[in-house]
């Protein structure tokens, strides 16, 4: 079927036998057990990281039927055989690299990546060793008998770089290779149909669009998502069912949202191309193959370096200045001091992440509203203008 009519009534499977039309929300944080003997078998089956739809859940730090209706429809959006949901993004990413390494092995990482992403392969905190890349002919070059996993972003953030997931896949030779897909989503992108092996996103931004949810998701295959679960179960890093229940009830207009707010980020980054104030304009260029479509999220940098930046954000009114993304309302942000902020300073200069780069999020206002604003700020903002009102004044 196609992305929209999943989107709809993927995860709703049991509603009609349950007499319900919207997603029910399950808040129990324990659950009765009439029977021992059964309740044992599928206390021992949830521990395994089985999901057995029926079963008891005993505890809900175990499993969660709203948490489970919701991983059930992002599989079926990516393509999956299941999905692993999660308290946020990085706790997704975070149980992926503990399943995969186990405390030590190797990895291969693509920059640029989320901030929040590079700093926990960084720091060193699971334990794993990182091998930084840029290409996929760099992922050929990195792999080691050792390596347990290849990490990307595409599009990259905050750069907006495509990288071809298939070529990495063949450059991994066998490795499992994981692709945030956090910028494309299911509407525009599918990893797991390119060869995949985890496709993680945080389920914050377009998934839940409404910027009052935090969680993340992992869709997978079987084996790997049992691993998965047991890693959530160590670690209690269940998704809230209330998260969850916001999440599957967006997911209906997650088509919508994100070709809406891709039409307006278009015509943004073509008016952005032709400003003065505006030193270049990053943007995806999608093949209709892999992407699908450019999408919401777009970064320019400015002239006039951090001054500059700080002033657009500063004078923006309708766009609001924030961190994170795929709302519905637009966000801006200055990546090198926010998000990026932890990242290595020399890979941020190599990464093209500098003082004057902004990142846009374009949510679902009126175009020309947006325009007005962000023509205002920048405007107001750059160098030779502000030179002007300081001689006037």
């Amino acid at each position: 079927m196609n992305t929209d009519t999943v989107a709809c009534h993927a995860g709703r499977e049991d509603f009609t036998a349950l007499t319900c039309h919207a997603p029910p929300i399950d808040l129990s944080t324990t659950y009765p057990i009439p029977d021992l003997d059964s309740a044992v078998e599928d206390f021992d089956a949830l521990s395994r990281g089985e999901c057995a739809d029926g079963a008891n859940p005993v505890y809900a730090r175990l499993h969660n039927p709203t948490v489970r209706r919701l991983e059930r429809a992002l599989a079926e959006l990516e393509g999956t055989e299941d999905a692993v949901a999660f308290a946020s993004g990085m706790a997704a990413l975070t149980a992926t690299l503990l399943a995969c390494c186990r405390g030590s092995g190797h990895v291969v990482a693509l920059r640029p990546l989320y901030g929040g992403t590079d700093h926990l392969l960084a720091c060193g905190l699971l334990g794993a060793e990182v091998t930084w890349a840029a290409s996929p002919e760099d992922v050929a070059d990195a792999i080691r008998p050792d390596t347990e996993l290849v990490l990307l972003e595409t599009p990259q953030n905050p750069t907006l770089g495509v990288v071809d997931i298939g070529a990495v896949v063949a450059a991994a030779r066998g490795v499992p290779v994981l692709v945030d897909n956090t910028f494309a989503t299911p509407v525009l992108q599918n990893p797991a149909k390119h060869g995949a092996s985890y496709v993680v996103h945080s389920a914050t931004k377009f998934l839940g669009g409404h910027g009052d949810a935090i969680a993340g998701i992992v869709a997978t295959g079987q084996t790997r998502a049992r691993e998965l679960r047991q890693v959530r179960i160590l670690t209690g890093a269940l998704m809230h069912p209330l998260a969850a229940y916001l999440i599957h009830r967006s997911l209906p207009t997650l088509p919508l949202r994100v070709r809406a707010a891709q039409a307006s980020a278009r015509a943004l980054a073509e008016r952005l191309r032709r400003e003065p104030a505006v030193a270049r304009v990053l943007y995806p260029e999608p093949d209709g193959v892999q992407l699908r479509g450019p999408g919401a999220v777009l970064s320019f940098e400015v002239e006039g370096g951090l001054e500059a930046a700080a002033g657009v954000m500063a004078g923006v009114r309708l766009v609001t200045p924030a961190v994170s993304l795929g709302s519905t309302d637009t966000l801006i942000q200055h990546p090198a001091a926010l998000t990026h902020r932890l990242v290595d300073p020399d890979a941020k200069a190599e990464l093209g992440i500098t003082d004057g780069l902004l990142r846009l999020s374009v949510g679902l206002e009126d175009v020309e509203d947006l325009w007005d604003d962000l023509a205002r700020a920048l405007h107001e903002s750059a160098p030779q203008s502000r030179h002007a009102l300081a001689a006037v004044a």
